[in-house]
């Protein structure tokens, strides 16, 4: 098991913004977080990766909470956020170095998967470059490409088409792929619905903080009586059922 979430309660004060999230993220599944604005993806993410700390329940990674083991926690895991987060003063090049350092990664052959991915993402000229040279899908490549540099187990990547040009989501797919056939578990937050369908395994529908349903398409399609919907017809009867 990858990732495991039981019970949890938290938000950003003793008002909790999620209310009783119970889920699993097995090695080898991309699982779609799908939601409205204000839903909770982002607040469940940032629970996930330590930035807020649960007030109820726990989250284990490969059985390890953050409280007992961060360091093999945080090593364990990749996130790549929906702004970009670039150091100005550093160049691409020294971008990668801090990430090899920070994951205490194999100098070369953290490289040689560095060097796959800028060639995919067609950065692999611009090593020297700050981050103001570039645009904002350029540095959201840039923070692809330094999180998965990192052999994760789970890869926790929010709205990542945000910015991105059709090539580069092709590629940024491409790579989930690769990374969910080598073990990889995959949280993929995201308005894209139709891709969402197409490339993820289960899902998990949040609606004001909590899990209104989760599983694979099939199974919510069963649980929302609607045998022949795609994704975006379930979203849909869920945003109207909670309005009413």
């Amino acid at each position: 098991m990858s990732l495991e979430v039981e019970h949890l309660t938290g938000g950003y004060s003793h008002v909790p913004v999620l209310k009783d999230l119970n889920f699993t993220i097995p090695e080898q599944t991309v699982v779609g977080l799908i939601g409205l604005n204000g839903a909770g993806k982002s607040t469940t993410i940032k629970h996930i990766i330590g930035i807020l700390t649960p007030q109820k329940g726990t989250i284990k990674l490969n059985g390890v909470t953050l409280a007992n083991d961060p360091e093999t926690y945080r090593k364990s895991l990749a996130f790549v956020p929906e702004t970009p987060v670039l150091y100005p003063a550093l160049t691409l090049r020294e971008h990668v170095e801090l990430t090899i350092m920070a994951y205490d990664l194999d100098h070369e052959k953290a490289w040689q998967q560095a060097g796959d991915l800028l060639v995919r993402f067609r950065l692999d000229k611009r090593l020297d470059w700050f981050p103001a040279n570039f645009s904002k899908g350029m540095q959201q490549k840039v923070m692809i490409v330094c999180a998965f540099i990192v052999p994760a187990d789970l890869y926790i990547i929010d709205e990542p088409f945000t910015g991105l040009d059709p090539l580069a989501i092709r590629d940024l797919l491409q790579v989930i792929e690769q990374q969910k056939a080598r073990g990889a578990a995959v949280l993929m937050s995201t308005h894209v619905l139709a891709t969402a369908q197409k490339y993820a395994d289960r899902f998990i529908l949040l609606s004001d903080g909590e899990i209104r349903a989760q599983g694979t398409l099939t199974e919510l399609k069963q649980q929302f009586g609607m045998t022949d919907a795609n994704l975006d017809d379930i979203y849909f009867k869920m945003i109207d059922e909670v309005a009413k």
